[in-house]
């Protein structure tokens, strides 16, 4: 990969914002691959498609870019309307999301990252406030994808400040989480959720007493649910079962 943008195709542009589109959406195509298949290039979408920007075209996996100026990625990423993204989520054809960030001085990626589709459910969709009613779209309502509340499995660097992840280790790392593809979004929700309780675990050794802790947080998530421990278990065995924990026996487990 070339960290660098190509600058001369900011020539014939002077409005900022479609120059770092400009110079984002090249870099992608000509220096980005596919995650789930290893496809050494990506396509574009023609027309602007409204749902995706690059596609595989070996796995057909989709793909939306979005970008920001400056050193880190943050825990927030400005999106559209709230009402379109909950209804992707909810759909079959969700993409899966690329984010760049990328220095606005040097023109050079910084972060690079991918974030599958499985992995958006709507408690990381953040709504904003409607626009004021002197706004020329009075009344519209965007959000913001909280990246922060996805678990740590879910955020896939391909570069991370500045140095370049294997493609092996992309691809590893992606495979590992495709048992979600099949999951309604209520089952997903509540693995994902004891994956990110697994990521407030500081130690790589936890225990199943240390998982227990967040079941006040989770009786809050479900309150319908008595049978809190019983999930927490539940849930546990399936990340065991798919390679994501290693359990050692007498309620303890490693996370891998």
């Amino acid at each position: 990969m070339n960290l660098q943008f190509d600058i001369n195709l900011a020539n014939n542009y002077t409005n900022n914002s479609q120059i770092a589109r400009v110079l984002t959406e090249n870099w992608v195509k000509h220096n980005s691959y596919c995650p789930s298949c290893g496809n050494s290039k990506l396509s574009e979408f023609e027309n602007n498609k409204p749902v995706a920007d690059f596609f595989c075209n070996k796995c057909l996996e989709e793909f939306e870019l979005k970008s920001k100026d400056g050193n880190k990625v943050g825990d927030k990423i400005v999106d559209g309307a709230y009402s379109t993204m909950i209804e992707r989520i909810n759909s079959e054809n969700n993409p899966n999301f690329f984010f760049l960030n990328y220095s606005k001085t040097n023109l050079r990626v910084n972060n690079f990252l991918i974030i599958p589709k499985h992995f958006f459910v709507p408690e990381i969709i953040e709504k904003r406030k409607p626009l004021s009613v002197t706004a020329k779209r009075a009344g519209w309502v965007g959000c913001n994808i909280d990246i922060s509340k996805v678990p740590e499995s879910g955020r896939i660097f391909l570069i991370k400040n500045s140095e370049i992840i294997s493609q092996e280790k992309v691809q590893e790392k992606w495979s590992s989480t495709d048992f979600l593809k099949s999951k309604s979004i209520e089952s997903r929700g509540w693995i994902l959720d004891i994956m990110s309780c697994i990521d407030k675990i500081n130690n790589d050794t936890f225990s199943l007493k240390e998982i227990y802790i967040f079941e006040t947080y989770l009786k809050t998530k479900y309150p319908n649910n008595n049978h809190i421990k019983d999930k927490i278990r539940q849930q546990l065995q399936i990340l065991r079962d798919k390679g994501i924990i290693e359990f050692n026996g007498r309620g303890s487990y490693n996370k891998l």
